[in-house]
């Protein structure tokens, strides 16, 4: 039963009652460390900034306003830089996830000559800051190399640099490393195609790893600051991580927290729906915590 007590002891009524006890305990502390912040955020959506002054620790508002997350969509147009964030996630999420596969896939399954040196290269890239390549990565957005293309001011400017994500290679190539090698060879005995290959026997093998990817690609775009607000100087462009920089000195402090709370709810949402996928994908990666 536990590693703690011997199955002898915990048949008895007192070491079963304390075990139960302990996990009891242990599982209200995870779910207060866990839900204690959004309901926190919550509380303070729905209180009155005269009243979070004269009671900031009571537990919930006495007149509860409900009403200013339908301010927050309305007067400050929250709804148009969600959907603003979405178009970036979605973006994101699509080039990230087909570099990361078939370069994983390359690597790992085709294994080119100089796979190697190509993987050495990928990893290397993980050891550069990312405000020091910043710099370089802006020249070549606003004059594309070979095309003298400006793409600032449009997503594209976001969604092809976040493919070159070493970290998403790194977990495609382990996950592929990980499936028989007999698998690949019989289908190519079969004379099945590289891209079949991929297509029929690789990709239903690897929901796990693509929850995990899909997952790292969706969170690191949705919360990502700093760049959107270099290369997107238009308002009407910008995401919400841009735009509650622009709302905070505008926006009254229960509105601003209750904007703060629908940025914080989709990726937390999906979380709690792909949660096994995600799980199973962590346990074949490796990754802890």
């Amino acid at each position: 039963m536990s590693s703690f007590i011997s199955d002898h002891e915990y048949r008895t009524g007192a070491s079963r009652i304390v075990v139960r006890l302990v996990h009891a305990v242990t599982l209200l502390l995870l779910v207060l460390f866990g839900l204690g912040p959004l309901f926190w955020m919550l509380k303070g959506a729905l209180t009155s900034p005269a009243e979070m002054a004269a009671d900031p620790l009571a537990l919930w508002p006495q007149d509860p306003r409900w009403e200013n997350f339908g301010i927050a969509l309305g007067q400050l147009q929250v709804g148009s830089y969600l959907m603003n964030t979405l178009w970036v996630v979605i973006g994101s999420w699509a080039v990230q996830l087909i570099v990361a596969v078939t370069a994983g896939y390359a690597l790992s399954v085709l294994r080119p000559r100089f796979g190697g040196v190509v993987y050495a290269a990928i990893l290397a890239t993980m050891f550069v800051p990312y405000t020091v390549s910043m710099v370089s990565l802006f020249m070549t957005v606003v004059d594309l190399p070979l095309l003298h293309v400006n793409l600032a001011n449009t997503y594209w400017a976001i969604w092809l640099p976040a493919g070159a994500n070493a970290f998403n290679v790194l977990l495609a190539k382990n996950f592929f490393d990980t499936l028989p090698r007999e698998l690949f060879e019989a289908a190519r005995v079969d004379g099945a195609s590289t891209w079949t290959i991929l297509w029929r026997i690789a990709m239903p093998l690897s929901r796990p790893i693509l929850a995990v990817v899909s997952l790292l690609a969706i969170t690191h775009a949705w919360k990502d600051f700093i760049w959107p607000l270099v290369v997107l100087t238009e308002p009407s462009r910008q995401p919400i991580s841009v735009a509650l920089v622009n709302l905070a000195p505008q926006a009254p402090q229960d509105v601003l927290i209750a904007t703060m709370l629908m940025a914080l709810l989709p990726p937390v949402v999906l979380f709690l729906f792909f949660q096994k996928q995600i799980v199973a994908g962590l346990g074949f990666t490796g990754l802890k915590g």
